[in-house]
């Protein structure tokens, strides 16, 4: 059994890997035009900040939070922002059951600009004044050169520096692997994946060295990458070893409303991997889709971080709107049995 969770949380975080890279590379790629758009007036802002939060991971809740510093986004666009962010855990979910999770991502987009308005509506109500402070700050996330590009691939191919060897080798043996069926899925998610591989690796292959170092390696194999793993093993360890040794189904079963609480409690906390407990019990059909939305709707991710270190008082607003919207709607499917 153990060999068996090993192999599949090192399958699911490789894929991860390979999604992340390539989300990555879209968010660096689009950040100025996203910036124009967010200025044509406040739907603009909740639709945008919606977008950014329900992309996998949490580089678009990253954006968010710079454009909310900057004065581009309204307190109710930050709150729809972090409500549509499921972080790091939407491209497990991505792995694991890939229809669902887009279903997900589409509630939370629309749940997302909805919240941004009745926010916004609040914070004028109850007389919430945004961290002016905060406007003054300067968040340097701009690129010293363009991340991709074509005419640089010869370049980076005739004399490859040691990161980029590892990373080509990497993707192309995994690319391989997936192909000839000897790991990975099977079916349409096969070629999925594969896709995914592919347009990781020939990110690599014309990635500037700048955005290799500080996005690739420093950001997503430094800092996230050994965190996905190791709350993917232990949230599959704790799941396989429940369903075989622990009555897990029946105890969830009996105690379904006190899981629902712990899912929306736990996401209070600003960091990936204690909701991938609840993103295993889905996949296992342990739960149903309310518990996942409640955890989806508190949680960001990585995606506060950020933003505490400019204000904690506007963290902590935004958590709590958060975790009351969410109870409400994933309140609301709960007692609807969905």
């Amino acid at each position: 059994m153990l060999w068996g969770v090993f192999r599949h949380s090192l399958i699911i975080t490789i894929l991860v890997f390979a999604m992340m890279v390539l989300v990555d590379y879209i968010n660096v790629a689009t950040k100025g035009k996203m910036a124009v758009l967010i200025r044509g007036g406040i739907w603009r802002q909740y639709i945008t900040a919606s977008f950014l939060g329900a992309t996998p991971g949490c580089l678009g809740a990253f954006m968010n939070v710079s454009f909310y510093v900057h004065g581009l986004l309204t307190f109710g666009a930050i709150v729809g922002g972090m409500v549509a962010t499921s972080g790091d855990e939407a491209f497990v979910m991505l792995t694991l059951f890939p229809k669902q999770a887009i279903i997900l991502f589409v509630v939370l987009f629309v749940v997302g600009i909805l919240l941004a308005w009745i926010s916004d509506y609040l914070a004028k109500a109850f007389r919430i004044i945004p961290c002016e402070e905060c406007k003054l700050q300067v968040v340097h996330s701009e690129e010293s050169d363009e991340p991709l590009g074509l005419g640089r691939a010869w370049t980076n191919l005739k004399r490859p520096s040691l990161r980029r060897y590892l990373l080509l080798g990497f993707f192309g043996l995994v690319l391989l692997g997936v192909l000839f069926g000897s790991i990975g899925p099977g079916g349409w998610k096969k070629w999925l994946f594969a896709a995914v591989l592919l347009s990781g690796f020939l990110a690599t292959v014309i990635s500037s060295p700048h955005y290799l170092q500080r996005h690739i390696w420093d950001h997503l194999l430094v800092r996230h990458i050994w965190r996905v793993f190791l709350w993917t093993f232990f949230a599959l360890l704790l799941v396989e070893v429940g369903l075989n040794h622990w009555n897990l189904q029946g105890f969830i079963s009996g105690h379904m409303m006190w899981v629902f609480l712990v899912a929306a409690l736990l996401g209070v906390i600003p960091e990936s991997g204690p909701h991938l407990i609840f993103v295993m019990m889905f996949a296992q059909g342990l739960i149903p889709f309310s518990v996942l939305l409640v955890s989806s709707l508190v949680q960001d991710g990585h995606g506060m971080l950020p933003l505490l270190s400019y204000t904690v008082k506007d963290s902590i607003l935004i958590k709590l709107f958060n975790l009351g919207f969410g109870l409400l709607l994933g309140g609301g499917l709960y007692f609807l049995h969905l």
